[in-house]
């Protein structure tokens, strides 16, 4: 299918499908990009999100419960979608910063659990940034992370509950979209430090080709191979890449493989399929259906294809 009819199909989409298009695909500008953007609070997924939060502020049964109707991963789902701030999304990040920071400055998911999970603060540090906390509220989070990155340059969230020696790729990325948020929406605390763990935390997903041992070189997970939307904590080559493009890292050989993975996956209509979701959790809402073309996939794998010059 041509390009063009490719665009046309994507732009019959959400608000906020329309709205990356415009910017990632087309280089829109402003006078197109505003109006859009600020749609996606009103109309759609994005309104459907918000039309779901409590009197009291959260989500689902609180900052973490259920997933993945939790207030964490709607913040993360409005985040995705390009939502502008609103006075729902403000109420709720200030309910967790007064009521969730943990002794370690980390935020805590669960009340009987002491230590924070690194790779929610990750996904904190993402939306939490993304919608404009202030740096005060944040720096404690800055300073949890520094702590719990690992001598191979990623991170994991097994580190400060049960130790561990090698990096998750799962929580490296997660870690490395909060961190690059940070810097994007210019935060100075410690950002040297941050901006040098970032470039050590990428190497280590370089290393691995995005998705094979450093060892044996056999596949890690035939789950990064995979690319359901929402992704949530789940690591794919897909959303990795469109990390590198977000962050605007330069093609790197090791990127070849799954550059070439996520293209392969293109079918004669030049779109993507969404596959099944990961077991879990009930969701507010479906935005596509599993099985059939998905514009969220195309959109991505287009970003994806479009930076690094496939």
């Amino acid at each position: 299918m041509e390009r063009t009819k490719i665009i046309e199909w994507l732009l019959e989409g959400d608000v906020s499908i329309q709205y990356q298009v415009q910017r990632d695909l087309l280089a829109a500008g402003d006078e197109v990009l505003v109006p859009l953007q600020r749609r996606i609070a009103l109309e759609g997924w994005g309104f459907e999100f918000l039309q779901r939060q409590h009197a009291d502020g959260h989500w689902g049964r609180g900052f973490y419960q259920p997933k993945w109707t939790s207030t964490h991963y709607t913040l993360l789902d409005l985040r995705n979608l390009g939502c502008l701030p609103t006075p729902e999304i403000s109420k709720a990040l200030a309910l967790i910063v007064d009521t969730r920071k943990g002794y370690d400055g980390g935020i805590s998911c669960h009340v009987a659990v002491r230590e924070s999970d690194l790779c929610v603060n990750g996904m904190f540090l993402n939306y939490a940034c993304y919608f404009g906390i202030s740096e005060e509220e944040i720096m404690s989070v800055v300073d949890f992370i520094i702590s719990q990155q690992l001598p191979d340059g990623g991170f994991n969230c097994n580190l400060n509950v049960s130790g561990a020696k090698h990096s998750s790729m799962h929580s490296t990325l997660s870690t490395l979209e909060g961190l690059c948020e940070y810097r994007l929406q210019g935060y100075g605390y410690r950002l040297d430090e941050l901006m040098q763990i970032e470039r050590e935390a990428r190497e280590f997903l370089l290393r691995h080709r995005l998705f094979r041992s450093d060892h044996t070189g056999k596949v890690i997970d035939s789950k990064y191979l995979r690319f359901p939307y929402p992704s949530r904590w789940r690591y794919d080559v897909l959303r990795a890449l469109d990390y590198f493009v977000h962050a605007g890292v330069p093609y790197d050989e090791r990127m070849l493989e799954a550059i070439e993975i996520v293209e392969k996956k293109q079918n004669d209509a030049g779109k993507w399929l969404l596959p099944a979701h990961y077991p879990g959790s009930a969701f507010h809402f479906e935005m596509e259906e599993p099985g059939r073309e998905s514009r969220w996939n195309t959109l991505r794998a287009l970003r994806v294809m479009d930076y690094f010059g496939i």
